[in-house]
């Protein structure tokens, strides 16, 4: 690599950076005001307002508000497919690996409640092309999932149920914090949430011969 192209590349970086972050301002600018009103209701305007930025420069990375919807959905997928990955990697034990993944698929619920309360109210204003995407994403957000649980059914450490069902049955749980965020929150706090819900989702599933090596995981429900 010459000096020129070795002083390029930070460039390139830095600039990359910036405009990862200010997509990042933008939808986290943008995720609020439509679940609270509505796409509709809401203008590009008043997207840059909450932002901060320009109407302009919003339309240097989004031509529209279906690409910012699209971009919303698509992000909460992405962080779920990501920590659920890293989630899975320390750990051998299929069923463990089950409940680090549900825990970080509630986390990035948490973490982003206003974009996925959003994802469920605006989803039918995506295009049809717009829909495929997001249902093709989430598949692949919940395949390492789904392999976990194929693994603990095949080891017997899970009774025979069916494994892809059961997947999205812990996806529709962990959604359930954003859904229902008014009556739960008040209640439990949302550590109490995860390991109350993780030890119902693992009783319903794990082979009785092999409920005692799980104690920690499924608490009084052992």
């Amino acid at each position: 690599m010459s000096g020129t192209d070795a002083a390029v590349a930070p460039a390139e970086a830095a600039r990359a950076a910036r405009s990862d972050a200010r997509r990042w301002q933008i939808l986290h600018a943008a995720a609020p005001l439509m679940e609270r009103s509505g796409s509709q209701a809401v203008s590009m305007q008043s997207v840059a307002a909450m932002a901060g930025v320009s109407v302009g420069l919003i339309y240097r990375y989004f031509t529209g508000k279906q690409d910012l919807i699209q971009a919303v959905t698509e992000g909460v997928l992405d962080d779920i497919g990501r920590l659920v990955a890293e989630a899975l990697e320390p750990e051998e034990d299929p069923v463990r690996q089950i409940a680090g993944a549900f825990a970080a698929t509630c986390t990035v619920i948490r973490d982003n409640r206003q974009a996925v309360l959003l994802t469920y109210r605006e989803s039918n204003t995506l295009d049809e092309a717009g829909r495929q995407v997001t249902k093709e994403l989430e598949v692949r957000t919940v395949a390492p999932l789904r392999s976990a649980v194929d693994a603990a059914v095949e080891q017997g450490l899970l009774r025979p149920i069916h494994t892809e069902l059961y997947s999205y049955d812990l996806l529709t749980v962990a959604h359930s914090w954003a859904l229902k965020h008014w009556y739960f929150a008040p209640r439990v706090t949302f550590e109490e949430f995860v390991r109350s819900q993780t030890a119902l989702v693992l009783s319903t599933a794990i082979h009785p011969d092999h409920r005692s090596r799980y104690c920690d995981l499924l608490g009084d429900l052992a």
